[in-house]
């Protein structure tokens, strides 16, 4: 009786994208020319050593103006008349790594509404239509250890979009249904994070090692959005948006001159002031070396990924090592790629890096996929490759090859103009010297084997290693104890959000009971809905156009007390989802899958709002039931599920049920034409709202009632 809309449409999303999948270029293999060789005048196939490398062309820093507004702001003008285009982007010292314990998320939301909220002039909207209307685009994001406000338009629009630029900057009007999108769609995100195991190994690898109760491992949860409300973007926002705090830079097709007047004229009047902005939190937390399980029993593979702590970019170890993990796992050429896939053939993926960051040590990090049944093989083969490069110097054919994809990579950061300003201003914000770029190349190029194996030695602890592995131990080829070191379980389980509830008291409890029997007798009576063991009921769907704008006819069949299947005829297919209220499945033109927690959850809230219990949930003690005012029932049970029913006080039978969705944002659905089915009445159309959205509009054609129903029936695999 209740639309279960989540699971079939994330699979509708999944197939989508599986189609669209391409294979990208890595970029950054080395651009070199190919000359013939001894082995392709024999008919083989080519050695990368005999690829030829050019000469790197050398980088050339342009003249780039520097001054310093009344205000404060630091500005970098680089003339580019290459193209008849102007850009410019604001960096803001800020970060996500200053969000507070209790409302992470708080920096992200900021970052986005900053630009998508408006201004006090103009809605979001609007600015999307002027600036669509003129092929340019003002941005807005705020990420670990910075804010940033960025532009692109051609010449000829420049001074519309600075205006628009400088009100998005200095103006932001954050507005509250805004507000509420952003956190529904970080909702979204959170409810979403455990589909994609590789994306859970990454995600665990890093918690784990920052520690997951640090800004550098902490994630943004239900409760920790929920919490965020308008004034705390405002008040984010006034803390770190202000012109000492920001450095600018604009290049392209203008006069330095004619750039300097506007922008001086543009931000006269913003002479905003704040305190300095502290440093960003230190890494100080201490991982517990081991190995750390994920069980996801929906995969057929495993993805993994083991390392500890990596360095800074101003190391003096860095270019070493740097060079030292792409011979162990940078490339098709590197150690990990062509004994632990190709000669082993234990890996569909495998790479290594050495992570630095500006201002905090980056991760040290191995990491790829195996089949379940060579899990453990393929860690220990990966593990025994890190401390062959502990043991013995490299090849000198691996250490020329390294170092020259390292250092052509790295002259790509400086192939255009505008590259080459962004890379100067990102070392001017974390205070780098001008001349980094150059010792770091002259670095590199000094090299040695010698050096590799030293930091290797020096760097890389595999006494100290954590160990992420993502997958179905029954299917594991031996127990991941067998890599001698503890075993701890990841807990993947979502908290669910908080529902608000009314405030209850006996009296309130009391009448909530009586309202809830009105609503049942006006629906045909308790006994009615007591007599009613199993339905099945055919309706179609038609979704909005901003939501996917497919229609769905969809076959839902129910069985007392929580036997629950649904069949939808999708464009691209049948996807069919059954659960017995403990486990299930789902089956789609891509495969079948064991249902997750996710989708069981979203299950257990359907079957929670079945009209069959849930008119009954007065003389049900797992339940309570409560006069929330306003003609509102609210029902709530002790597994943490909760609705809001509006009832017609003329009729007594139901206009709405509100709910928060199991990933997050709220549910409304609307309900009409009301006709007999059997000995009870139901309502025969639905229309959906998503956060305050029109979502989708419903209609049911047949319910049918008592059809002798048995579980081997519902439960019969497509």
């Amino acid at each position: 009786m209740k639309y279960l809309l989540i699971a079939p449409l994330a699979v509708a999303a999944a197939y989508a994208q599986t189609a669209a999948a391409a294979t990208n270029a890595h970029a950054g293999q080395p651009a070199a020319a190919i000359h013939q060789g001894p082995a392709q005048s024999a008919g083989i196939a080519p050695s990368y050593k005999d690829l030829k490398y050019p000469p790197l062309k050398q980088i050339r820093i342009p003249h780039v103006e520097e001054y310093t507004l009344a205000n404060g702001m630091r500005v970098y003008l680089l003339e580019n008349h290459e193209l008849p285009l102007v850009r410019g982007l604001a960096l803001v010292r800020t970060g996500n790594l200053f969000d507070p314990p209790d409302k992470i998320g708080l920096a992200t939301l900021t970052g986005s509404a900053i630009r998508s909220g408006g201004t006090s002039k103009k809605t979001g909207e609007q600015l999307d239509e002027q600036l669509e209307n003129i092929a340019a685009s003002v941005e807005s994001s705020i990420s670990e250890t910075f804010g940033s406000v960025s532009f692109s338009t051609l010449k000829e629009t420049t001074d519309e979009v600075l205006g628009v630029f400088h009100d998005v900057l200095t103006d932001p009007a954050f507005r509250e249904a805004r507000i509420e999108l952003i956190k529904s769609q970080m909702r979204t995100s959170i409810s979403r994070r455990n589909d994609d195991a590789g994306g859970i190994s990454q995600r665990e690898f890093a918690d784990t090692i920052y520690g997951h109760h640090t800004p550098y491992g902490w994630d943004e949860e239900y409760a920790t959005v929920d919490n965020i409300q308008r004034q705390d973007a405002v008040n984010f926002y006034k803390r770190y948006f202000f012109p000492a705090n920001i450095i600018l830079a604009v290049q392209g097709d203008f006069s330095s001159a004619e750039m300097k007047t506007k922008l001086d004229q543009l931000f006269a009047s913003w002479d905003y002031k704040q305190a300095p902005v502290p440093p960003f939190p230190k890494v100080d937390h201490t991982p517990k070396p081991g190995i750390y399980l994920a069980t996801k029993t929906d995969v057929t593979q495993t993805n993994f990924a083991f390392g500890e702590l990596g360095g800074e970019l101003d190391s003096k170890d860095y270019p070493a090592l740097e060079v030292m993990s792409y011979i162990l796992g940078g490339g098709f050429q590197s150690r990990l790629f062509k004994r632990v896939r190709t000669d082993l053939g234990l890996a569909y993926s495998i790479s290594a890096s050495w992570g630095a960051d500006y201002d905090h040590p980056g991760l040290f990090e191995v990491s790829g996929s195996t089949k379940s049944g060579s899990t453990e093989e393929a860690i220990a083969a990966s593990r025994q490759e890190v401390e062959r490069m502990r043991e013995t110097e490299v090849s000198p054919d691996e250490l020329e090859y390294a170092k020259q994809t390292v250092l052509n990579g790295f002259v790509f950061n400086f192939d255009t103009p505008s590259k080459t300003l962004n890379r100067l201003l990102t070392y001017r914000y974390y205070g780098y010297p001008d001349d980094f770029i150059f010792t770091y190349q002259k670095a590199v190029e000094r090299v040695t084997q010698a050096d590799v194996l030293r930091v290797a030695k020096q760097y890389l602890d595999p006494v100290k290693f954590v160990y992420i592995a993502v997958g179905n131990p029954k299917d594991f080829d031996k127990p991941l104890s067998s890599l001698g070191m503890p075993v701890s379980d990841i807990d993947l389980t979502i908290p669910e959000p908080k529902a608000a509830s009314a405030k209850a008291d006996v009296q309130s409890l009391a009448r909530g009971k009586q309202m809830l029997e009105k609503v049942a007798q006006a629906m045909g009576g308790e006994a009615a809905f007591q007599a009613v063991k199993d339905y099945v009921q055919t309706s179609s769907l038609q979704v909005d156009a901003a939501a996917g704008g497919m229609k769905l006819n969809q076959t839902e069949e129910w069985l007392a007390p929580s036997y629950f299947r649904q069949e939808e005829i999708l464009p691209f297919g049948k996807v069919t989802v059954y659960s017995d209220g403990r486990s299930g499945w789902m089956a789609s033109p891509q495969g079948q899958k064991t249902m997750g927690p996710a989708e069981l959850r979203q299950v257990e809230s359907s079957l929670f709002r079945n009209w069959f219990t849930l008119l009954r949930s007065g003389s049900n003690p797992e339940r309570t039931v409560n006069d929330a005012g306003k003609h509102q029932i609210e029902i709530s049970d002790k597994a943490g599920h909760s609705l809001l029913l509006t009832v017609d006080p003329a009729t007594n039978l139901p206009t709405r049920e509100t709910f928060a969705e199991s990933g997050g944002g709220t549910v409304q659905e609307e309900y009409s034409d009301w006709q007999a089915a059997g000995d009870v009445k139901l309502p025969r159309k639905v229309t959906i709202i998503r956060d305050g959205k029109h979502f989708a509009e419903g209609v049911i054609s047949s319910i049918r009632l008592n059809t002798g129903l048995t579980p081997e029936e519902i439960s019969k695999k497509p």
